[in-house]
Order: C-alpha cells, then sequence, then structure tokens
C-alpha cells in the first residue's frame, strides 16, 4: 500500500514502504507539524484582487497556509482577498500589516471569512469550511502597565469604588486621586468633600497663566486665569534694598539705614505696592521709592518717605500720572 497524506500535507507511510527513506521522510514530517503549531510567515497581499495560499503534501517550501502566524503585507488602493484551503481544520494568528486603509478579507477558499478592515490582529481558525473568529468572553486581566476592567466595563480592577461608565472614570467613597513624585514614596492627592449638594465639574483653562495670576472660576465651573485683587500680599520684613512685586505689601525697617524700594516694571493699569514703616524710623532713616523709569504723583522723580509710621499703597494708573498715592 501506497503512503498517503492528511490535510496538513503530513506523509502517512504505509507499512514497509519507503525503506532507505523513512529517516528522511520523518523529518520532513516533523518540519510540517513545527510549521503548523510555530510557523511565521510575511506575505504579500495581491492589490484589489485574490491572493491564494496553499499547502503541499510533503513539503514546506510552498506551503504558506499551513503557518500558524501569517503576516500580510502590501500598499493597497482596492479592496483584495486572501484564501487557504476548504478543507484543512486548523488554528491562524494573522496580522493586517498592509497600507491604504483598504478591506482585506481572510477566508476559505469556497467558504466565508473575516474581514480586517483596520491594521492589527485576529485570532481565527478554519473547521474545514469557513474562516471563524475566536473573541474572548472578557478582556484580559493582570497587566502590569494597563487598567484592566473586568466584563461589562463597570468596575476596574473588581473595585466598585473604581467604575467606568464608557466615557467617564469614577472614585467612589472620596477616594484619592493620587500624583506620585519621581521616587514614588510621597504623592499629591485631589479628593472629593464628604458631601456634595449637587453634581460639579471644574473644566481647566487651555494655556497658561501668567506669574502670580490664580485660577478662578466663572460660577459655572469653569476654570481661568486672573489676577489676584482684593488685598496685598504680605511679606517678611525688608532691612535693606529691594524692588517691590504687583500685589504685595512690605514692612520696612530702616533701623540700621536708609532703604530704597523699587517699584516694579512695565506696571499696567491697577498694579499696587503697599508699604509700612515697621520700626517707626522713616523720620531718621528716609525710604526712597524709586520710580523705575515711571512717574510718581506725575512727577518723574523718585519718592522720599520720612514721616514717622508712615503707610501708604501706590497705584499705577497710566504713563502720564504713573504711580498714585491712595491716602496723602
Amino acid at each position: 500500500m501506497a503512503s498517503t497524506y492528511n490535510e496538513l500535507g503530513i506523509e502517512l507511510m504505509a507499512t514497509g514502504e519507503n525503506a532507505g527513506t523513512w529517516g528522511t521522510k520523518t523529518n520532513t514530517n516533523l518540519d510540517i507539524i513545527q510549521q503548523a503549531i510555530a510557523g511565521y510567515v510575511a506575505q504579500a497581499v495581491t492589490d484589489g484582487g485574490t491572493t491564494t495560499l496553499t499547502i503541499t503534501d510533503g513539503s514546506t517550501a510552498t506551503s504558506v497556509a499551513r503557518n500558524i502566524v501569517i503576516k500580510l503585507t502590501g500598499a493597497l488602493t482596492g479592496t483584495s482577498t486572501v484564501t487557504v484551503p476548504d478543507s484543512v481544520e486548523k488554528l491562524y494568528i494573522v496580522e493586517n500589516a498592509t497600507t491604504g486603509g483598504q478591506t482585506v478579507t481572510f477566508k476559505t477558499e469556497s467558504g466565508t471569512g473575516v474581514n480586517f478592515t483596520s491594521t492589527g490582529f485576529k485570532f481565527l481558525y478554519s473547521d474545514g469550511t469557513n474562516i471563524n473568529e475566536i473573541t474572548l468572553a472578557s478582556p484580559p486581566g493582570g497587566s502590569d502597565t494597563q487598567i484592566q476592567f473586568n466584563s461589562g466595563g463597570t468596575a476596574f480592577g473588581g473595585s466598585a469604588n473604581l467604575t467606568w461608565d464608557g466615557s467617564n472614570v469614577t472614585i467612589g467613597a472620596q477616594g484619592d486621586l493620587r500624583l506620585a513624585d519621581s521616587a514614588g514614596g510621597e504623592y499629591v492627592a485631589l479628593q472629593a468633600p464628604a458631601t456634595v449638594s449637587s453634581n460639579i465639574t471644574f473644566t481647566l483653562p487651555g494655556a497658561d497663566g501668567t506669574a502670580d495670576q490664580v485660577l478662578k472660576t466663572n460660577g459655572s465651573g469653569t476654570l481661568s486665569f486672573g489676577d489676584v485683587s482684593g488685598g496685598e500680599s504680605w511679606q517678611a520684613v525688608k532691612t535693606g534694598n529691594f524692588t517691590a512685586v504687583a500685589g504685595e505689601g512690605y514692612f520696612i525697617n530702616t533701623t540700621s539705614g536708609a532703604i530704597t524700594m523699587t517699584l516694579p516694571a512695565t506696571p499696567t493699569l491697577g498694579d499696587f505696592v503697599t508699604f509700612i514703616d515697621y520700626a517707626g524710623t522713616f523720620d531718621t532713616n528716609n525710604l526712597t521709592i524709586g520710580r523705575n523709569s515711571e512717574n510718581i504723583q506725575g512727577s518723574a522723580a523718585d519718592l522720599t518717605v520720612s514721616t514717622e509710621r508712615a503707610a501708604n499703597t501706590l497705584v499705577y494708573t497710566d504713563g502720564t500720572q504713573g504711580w498714585l498715592l491712595k491716602v496723602k
């Protein structure tokens, strides 16, 4: 009786056949098995046509359809088809790596198949008639690089306190959103209050603010950057010359000698600076307010303060009057 071949092209040797070549044929059969369970091939796809993949009995060289992993390649301009033999029952892992955004159908010669409408991988099997896609009943878990969620798309990592509704992630039970430092030992956390009367959404601004601005709300949750208003930001006692910053207040101690406070450069309307005689010594050691190229009280001259316990605020108006004293 002569040898026969199964659907994978493995030679089934009959008793007494292949004397002297049995070893070679067995090695070929082992190569065929390896190709079927671990083989990989990159296959160029015929643009706009059909690419027929075959299995040759007793050979691995011309048996592209026997490989378990098949990578489809090529630049496509039209819908294309790739076929494998009808009668072979086996698994396929197919990657669509073609370019051009065209649909590629992977099917049996006479049956139906699966469409690739984008690049990526599909896990497929042939039942001897059609190509079928294997889908997982639930997403895989256990990743250490991605957030995983349970079947149904509601609870991350099995925790009901971290849920997803398809668009939004919710941290329940007043849980923290924690942003860790570079070492991972400490973090900055955001947390909701214990109770709220209604849902609140804060929408962040779409651009950076400028130095010393703060976040403010429009009353409906839309945030923007704005200038500080409504009061000074008081600084530690000054005992030497310094340049003032708009919006700040200064206790100035001239006990050891006269001090010059230089006003901010390039001020804008409404900028202000406040000063106070800390030790009651302005009368003996004067405070000089340097105008920094802007007028003070309409005059292109520095201002000397020589009154004991003097305290005042300078507010910037424009290039004509410059800095004006709120109280004289």
